[in-house]
């Protein structure tokens, strides 16, 4: 099986502006942002409950608490909220619709419960073929984890945000791109 695309600016902005473009914009563009934002497994966003990302507040949470039973792997995890995910996930709290704690975050129209992992992960590679984009939903956090290489991110630290249990996993997500390449040799 090929590995899912690691996607440029240019292309999460493209992702980004179709999206907008679907009759559930917004739901969808918090999905793809979760993805490609927080490096957040599809199962793991299919899961979410309003509770999950919701503080006492009423706003956003800086750090989203995932049990065992919504990650992969049997084993709680934290998925870290920059302050621009949090101000999209804000905008998406505010015209969500009864606001109960134990609800899904990302609501199925049809069925306005859960998403099955299939059906966001078919949701979510839709909206990529629409942007021109031939990949599947994992790109999102493949382009998550390489963005934070190439910023400096220390591996380690990449691995923990990932949830990933071996840091070989994380090796194998992380794409080198020639200006990286550039830069180290550059660098002596």
């Amino acid at each position: 099986m090929a590995r899912a695309k690691v996607l440029s600016r240019d292309e999460i902005k493209r992702v980004m502006r179709m999206a907008d473009c679907t009759s559930n914009g917004l739901r969808d563009k918090v999905s793809l942002a979760l993805s490609i934002q927080a490096g957040m497994r599809i199962g793991e966003i299919a899961a979410l409950k309003i509770g999950d990302v919701r503080g006492i507040d009423g706003r956003s949470v800086e750090v989203i608490h995932l049990t065992k039973h919504q990650t992969k792997g049997n084993r709680s995890r934290r998925v870290f909220l920059s302050d621009e995910l949090r101000k999209l996930l804000n905008t998406y709290l505010a015209q969500i619709e009864q606001l109960d704690d134990s609800r899904a975050f990302i609501r199925s129209t049809r069925t306005g419960g859960h998403f099955s992992n299939v059906s966001l992960s078919s949701r979510l590679k839709a909206i990529y073929e629409s942007a021109g984009i031939e990949t599947s939903s994992h790109s999102g956090r493949r382009s998550f984890c390489t963005a934070l290489h190439e910023k400096g991110v220390g591996i380690k630290t990449i691995q923990h945000l990932m949830g990933h249990q071996s840091i070989q996993t994380t090796a194998i997500y992380i794409s080198i791109t020639d200006c990286q390449l550039a830069n180290a040799v550059n660098a002596i």
